[in-house]
């Protein structure tokens, strides 16, 4: 049984110290769970009984490639219309609640775990169902089409149906629940969970040319971030540009786990936003 974080909103009260861990480096971020407060939150047109995290966007020296959303609809809200962009795939995973969510016109009841994924154009009504809040994770990229390459299929998944993949070496230490199968080049990102146990490890600096966002899902651990060691718990998001050394350690006591998305699949751009040619 799995515990996804989710943030709830709320302030802290006027006598909380203004010590936090929030930092933005020109090669990462952090954004903790504690500074994702009621006031920071957004409206979304389109949207009915709805507030949201957005924690990534593409902007000068942060991300290039995707946005991040938290999303928390109330019982009965949500959109006819949700995606606003053409051309834009999206992931949902659902962390509380139940969410029905329509791709290519067949509509999925998606509870904690459940994962959908929509090609540009097949995402449909996304509506909260039940008593409870829906709160789920909503990453939305630009599909980057590839010659003699089909365009994905809309699918829906359940994290507790699929095995995680142990790391080679790792005695299941260091795990990966991957919805999409890193050799079908269809698709150009992957969002997937990347688990580790106590004493489980990143036992070098990764560095490479995918951007990362991480949600932390479950637990705490020391991650790497460039030049920096960083504590982070459930809740707290971090954003790692290309080529950012990464590296982690999972101290315990109970397993590390986060929302991973990367840009893959490509060939890396020499025009257009974030490249050198114009």
């Amino acid at each position: 049984m799995s515990d996804y974080f989710a943030p709830t909103g709320g302030l802290p009260p006027q006598t909380a110290l203004h010590t936090g861990r929030a930092v933005f480096t020109e090669a990462y971020a952090v954004i903790p769970r504690g500074v994702m407060s009621d006031i920071v939150t957004s409206l979304l047109p389109g949207w009915e009984g709805t507030r949201a995290w957005i924690i990534a966007r593409p902007m000068t020296g942060f991300s290039e490639t995707f946005s991040h959303y938290l999303m928390e609809v109330a019982p009965g809200g949500g959109s006819s219309a949700p995606e606003p962009e053409a051309g834009a795939e999206g992931v949902i995973f659902v962390t509380h609640g139940l969410l029905a969510v329509t791709l290519g016109g067949s509509t999925h009841d998606l509870g904690p775990g459940g994962y959908a994924y929509a090609p540009p154009g097949a995402l449909g009504r996304v509506e909260a169902r039940g008593s409870e809040l829906a709160r789920f994770h909503w990453v939305r990229k630009l599909y980057e089409p590839a010659p003699g390459v089909d365009a994905p299929a809309p699918f829906v998944a359940d994290e507790s149906a699929i095995a995680p993949l142990a790391m080679p070496g790792t005695e299941g230490r260091w795990a990966t629940t991957r919805f999409v199968d890193p050799a079908d080049l269809r698709h150009d990102m992957h969002v997937n969970i990347v688990t580790f146990q106590p004493g489980g490890l990143i036992p070098f600096e990764e560095t490479h040319v995918m951007e990362h966002g991480l949600y932390v899902l479950e637990g705490k651990a020391v991650y790497r971030l460039n030049r920096d060691w960083v504590e982070v718990e459930a809740g707290d998001y971090m954003w790692l540009r290309a080529f950012c050394p990464q590296a982690c350690y999972a101290g315990g006591p109970g397993r590390f786990r986060y929302l991973l998305y990367k840009d893959v699949n490509r060939h890396a751009r020499l025009r257009g936003p974030g490249a050198f040619g114009r």
